[in-house]
């Protein structure tokens, strides 16, 4: 039937139809909480074996219109997973049937006693709305809440989060976040969008939603795409697990350990048990981008100390192909440029910052029918464009990567050899915006700054249940800096607070120091580390 199976010889206490049951009573009794990680509608292994609905109301396989449903009714091929193609795809929520199906896996989790789902491969660049909805109705109609959760974050804009936060309590903003610096430091720029667009607590599932940063990758840990279980140790610095922990907690992304619990260090159990992290991550308020600091830079030598101000650092743009939801009016960019009678290019109006730089362009194709395909695809892809890289090669724009996405890499779009596949068949319409046929997404192009040398420095700031204010300083560069700000100027993000003349006592919950001040606060930043103040205003 179609409902959700445990494996038997993995799991010893599902036999006898118990399934995830007797797990979870387990951890219930540790005072924890079970969570699950799930996929996108069915799996290939039930599309193959064609296996029968489960009708959850009367309890045996579904039947309507006088005859009995099966996976391969409902099943979506060509809206497989985009980086597990070989594993699971969309259903179709437009049949009872399909519905059916889906409610009877999330049934099937609330009667084990699931208290949190990761519902993978339906957002980013594997947008499913239609899955999600359903979902989440099956979902509010419970006895009792299940925390719902969306991945993965490829491609992901405050734009397309305002489609489905309402419907869920968390989704991934970001590519998987592995432990490197630069991981760390591609949190920064999203994170400050998703808090520009009020979308940090907003209305969600039975409660508010939260853009989520990905687990912290802290502690004992294994490789990525590795089937090694966990070896060693993070390659984050004690500085840069708390610059990474320290924007989770401001940003108030969920606070998801991706370490071993069975071999903690001390280190880092004081880290993610900090009460002022869980404190601000839990209940502060007005949590957002603080833009008032300045920093100089230390130089330490034998002879003498030199303070240094810090100029703006130098920027590469790269243009990249990326993919939005097509309510976002950063889509409608495109239009055809006619080269001769016979070729044609869709090109990005955009002008770019460069006088001598062309906008990037893509060549225009109707999709070659192959003999005995015709009348099979003719009518699904009319109307429907592939998109070359270069006139004479056959590469055609892919919307969606065959594998998942890291934050090392740019973009959502991709070249691959052309076939007949939804993801690579294109449609302009008459506003400009290019959308594919497989995610329903819209092709952009953004220009990516890549960092050649910069200095950087960054803080949030929030306010505390108790009155107080949070304020975090981080250092990107990658030389120790000394960072300031005035409490006049945090005045100008409170203005109801009347800072004109206060006096504060601060508390730095890293190096342990207090005192008052009236006028400035400043403190030398080790390179990629962070402070972290406790302000307690008159």
């Amino acid at each position: 039937m179609g409902e959700a199976n445990s494996d038997p010889g993995r799991w010893p206490s599902s036999k006898g139809g118990k399934g995830f049951s007797e797990v979870a009573k387990k951890v219930h009794g540790m005072g924890l909480k079970f969570g699950i990680h799930v996929m996108r509608g069915i799996s290939l292994q039930a599309f193959n074996a064609n296996t029968p609905i489960l009708d959850t109301v009367k309890g045996y396989a579904y039947v309507d219109s006088g005859r009995q449903w099966r996976a391969k009714d409902i099943g979506v091929k060509e809206r497989a997973c985009a980086w597990m193609s070989h594993g699971f795809m969309s259903v179709n929520t437009k049949l009872e049937a399909g519905r059916a199906f889906l409610r009877s896996l999330y049934l099937q989790y609330a009667e084990w006693g699931v208290d949190f789902v990761k519902h993978d491969c339906v957002f980013g660049d594997d947008l499913d709305v239609e899955e999600i909805t359903f979902v989440s109705e099956v979902l509010r109609k419970l006895d009792r809440p299940i925390i719902y959760s969306l991945s993965p974050g490829t491609s992901v804009t405050p734009a397309m989060a305002q489609e489905v936060s309402g419907l869920v309590n968390m989704y991934r903003i970001t590519g998987d976040d592995w432990d490197t610096w630069r991981d760390v430091l591609s949190h920064f720029d999203i994170t400050r969008d998703f808090s520009t667009a009020k979308m940090i607590g907003a209305k969600g599932l039975l409660g508010r939603s939260w853009p989520d940063l990905d687990m912290l990758p802290l502690g004992w840990l294994t490789d990525p795409g590795s089937n090694e279980g966990p070896h060693r140790t993070s390659n984050l610095n004690l500085d840069e697990q708390r610059t990474q922990i320290t924007l989770w907690a401001m940003a108030k992304s969920p606070l998801m350990f991706g370490g071993d619990v069975r071999k903690l260090d001390e280190t880092t159990y004081n880290l993610i048990t900090n009460p002022t992290l869980l404190e601000i991550n839990s209940f502060s308020l007005n949590n957002m981008e603080f833009p008032y600091i300045t920093s100089r830079r230390r130089c330490i030598s034998k002879e003498k100390v030199l303070s240094q101000d810090l100029a703006e650092g130098g920027m590469l743009g790269i243009r990249a192909l990326g993919l939005i939801t097509c309510k976002d009016p950063k889509a409608n960019g495109w239009s055809t440029k006619a080269l001769d009678q016979d070729l044609e290019q869709i090109c990005w109006k955009e002008k770019s910052e460069s006088k001598f730089e062309e906008p990037p362009c893509l060549y225009k194709r109707k999709p070659l029918i192959a003999s005995g395909v015709e009348m099979i695809y003719k009518k699904q892809y009319e109307g429907k464009l592939h998109l070359l890289e270069s006139d004479g090669m056959e590469l055609c724009l892919d919307a969606s990567p065959r594998r998942r996405l890291t934050s090392k890499e740019f973009g959502g779009g991709s070249f691959s050899p052309c076939k007949w596949d939804a993801n690579q068949m294109w449609e302009l319409n008459g506003t400009g915006s290019l959308v594919n046929s497989y995610s329903g997404l819209c092709a952009t192009v953004d220009l990516l700054k890549v960092d050649a040398g910069s200095n950087e420095i960054r803080s949030w700031i929030a306010t505390g249940r108790r009155g107080e204010i949070y304020l975090a300083i981080f250092n990107l560069n990658p030389k120790k800096t000394v960072i300031s700000t005035t409490i006049a100027d945090i005045g100008k993000v409170f203005p109801w607070k009347n800072m004109k003349g206060a006096s504060c006592k601060y508390h730095e919950i890293w190096s342990g120091k207090s005192g008052v001040t009236k006028q400035m606060i400043s403190i030398a930043v080790e390179k990629h580390g962070c402070s972290l103040f406790v302000l307690t205003c008159d």
